[in-house]
């Protein structure tokens, strides 16, 4: 029986989707074979800043961060770090997803050590992960194929990302993390509780075995 799939409209740069992120991933592994996960990109910061006083800036970026202890005091929460290193700040969303994508390329376990290792690289290693130089580091830490990482500069890896973007909105994403069942255009927007999650898991796992029953 194939796995009962959800769409997820994420962005690496939200501290929410990293919540949500590791309370996903805790259900994909305990219902393993079950549930599948088809992460898509939302952009909080679609465009390039202006630039500006570097310095005043990432001061500025730096008081931001102090909010991170919010989703860092939840239960089954990311690992986060306010931010203390000279990095920074990120420029815009669209960098860390053209990667992702050209993980996603290789194959579903290389977008998915991908896709963590870019929520862990910003919000617990404090690494800008909009430069490309940090990027193209994280694609050699995971033993990536060099020349696979050049399909995140393709034109058509940004059109899907826009795409899906556009998607989201449609869908009604008025924020991240946003998740929905891929054979339902309903969404529910926020990084909610693991056990609300697993509910929702079981509810739809539940009614596939009614309408899978034999009549």
């Amino acid at each position: 029986m194939s796995a009962v799939r959800f769409v997820v409209y994420s962005d690496y740069l939200c501290p929410w989707c990293f919540n949500a992120s590791v309370r996903l991933r805790a259900l994909e592994d305990e219902y393993a074979g079950a549930i599948a996960l088809d992460w898509r990109s939302y952009l909080l910061r679609p465009e390039p800043r202006p630039a500006t006083d570097r310095a005043a800036a990432l001061e500025k970026f730096r008081r931001y961060t102090e909010s991170w202890r919010r989703p860092a005091s939840e239960p089954d929460s990311g690992q986060f770090t306010v931010w203390s290193s000279d990095a920074g700040p990120p420029s815009h969303s669209v960098p860390a997803h053209r990667v992702a994508k050209a993980a996603r390329a290789l194959g579903a376990d290389a977008f998915r050590r991908m896709h963590d290792r870019l929520m862990r690289a910003y919000f617990t290693e404090n690494r800008d992960i909009s430069d490309r130089g940090v990027l193209r580091a994280l694609w050699q830490e995971l033993g990536l194929p060099e020349s696979a990482l050049a399909v995140a500069d393709e034109d058509e890896t940004l059109e899907r990302v826009l795409r899906e973007h556009r998607e989201a909105l449609e869908a009604g994403a008025t924020g991240v993390p946003a998740v929905r069942l891929a054979d339902n255009p309903a969404i529910i927007v926020g990084a909610h509780p693991l056990e609300l999650y697993r509910r929702w898991v079981e509810r739809t796992l539940a009614r596939r075995d009614d309408r899978d029953a034999p009549g």
